[in-house]
């Protein structure tokens, strides 16, 4: 099968990690993140735009009392350019992977290793807490529309993992996977993305997809030895000087 464009999966991305609001100010696209991180706070350019367009943006992240942020896409090098003259440093440069569910689907990992549900259990919210995830964050994935589902992992009879999982348009885009660090190294996220390729297949659903950054070395590698192939990129803007 052919894998979707990565402006396809830039949607994926919004639909199944969504902002509390989101508005447009010019050719600006501004999101309401409410604490929910980077990828729902970030503005958005959607054509040709003007500096005073930039400034239009960035007061209204200012009015909603967030930083100034906007996310570079693929097609994005202009504002690229005219937000480094501004003092924008980059961060976070992101890798989009893809891959046939069914080419993931391949062995059905051990009944506990992932146990989808949703809503999130304790264990869920703990597991994710101790790796940064709190609350605001959990708001982001009530937040996305069904079809979702939540995993749970136990391996050597104690907590292990968790992750979250959502699709649109029969591509489901796994979030929030957190390790605990004493069960790394064990095949556990393995086991998490395996289940969730199950799940998307159940679901009527045809492609699986993750993000994460360039810089998660083990991240990276587990989605490669899947054969996930990294579609796109995109990567943040923040203001670092006045």
């Amino acid at each position: 099968m052919n894998l979707p464009t990565v402006q396809t999966l830039y949607d994926v991305t919004e639909a199944t990690w969504p902002p509390a609001d989101r508005f447009d100010v010019g050719p600006f696209t501004i999101r309401d993140g409410q604490g929910g991180g980077k990828r729902v706070e970030a503005a958005t350019v959607n054509r040709v735009f003007d500096g005073a367009d930039i400034d239009g943006a960035e007061a209204a992240m200012e009015a909603l009392g967030q930083v100034k942020l906007f996310m570079i896409r693929d097609g994005d090098a202009a504002l690229d350019a005219a937000l480094a003259e501004r003092g924008y440093g980059v961060i976070d440069p992101v890798n989009i992977y893809a891959a046939s569910a069914a080419d993931i689907a391949t062995e059905r990992p051990p009944r506990t290793a992932a146990i989808p549900g949703w809503e999130p259990l304790k264990v869920m919210e703990e597991i994710w807490a101790s790796g940064g995830i709190g609350p605001a964050r959990i708001d982001v994935m009530k937040r996305a529309k069904e079809p979702k589902t939540g995993f749970v992992s136990r391996w050597n009879d104690k907590p292990a993992g968790t992750s979250f999982l959502a699709m649109h348009e029969g591509i489901g885009m796994v979030h929030a996977v957190e390790i605990l660090p004493f069960q790394r190294r064990q095949g556990v996220g393995r086991f998490l993305m395996r289940r969730a390729a199950f799940w998307v297949l159940d679901q009527g659903g045809h492609t699986l997809s993750v993000i994460c950054t360039q810089a998660n070395d083990g991240a990276n590698g587990l989605y490669a030895s899947l054969g996930m192939t990294v579609v796109g990129q995109y990567h943040y803007r923040q203001k670092t000087t006045d």
